[in-house]
């Protein structure tokens, strides 16, 4: 069996391929591996009197950012 480069797949490639062999533990090792070493961003702090409305506004742009990724996909996907 030969060995599978975990490092030369990109992020979705990497999820991919652990979602259809999820009991390859280096898949998963090396999936949590890179996700945690990208930089975590702060979005408020538990003291910040605007902590709701800052997570809210948060929660709503990463919606709109899928949104708009899925409409772009279903576009390229009809072009082609």
């Amino acid at each position: 069996m030969s060995q599978v480069n975990f490092d030369a797949m990109s992020d979705a490639e990497l999820k991919r391929y652990f979602l259809s062999n999820r009991q390859d533990q280096a898949a998963f090792q090396a999936y949590l591996d890179r996700f945690s070493q990208r930089p975590k961003s702060l979005i408020a702090s538990p003291s910040d009197p605007d902590f709701d409305a800052k997570i809210q506004a948060a929660i709503w742009q990463k919606l709109d950012s899928s949104r708009s990724s899925q409409s772009a996909n279903n576009t390229v996907e009809r072009m082609e």
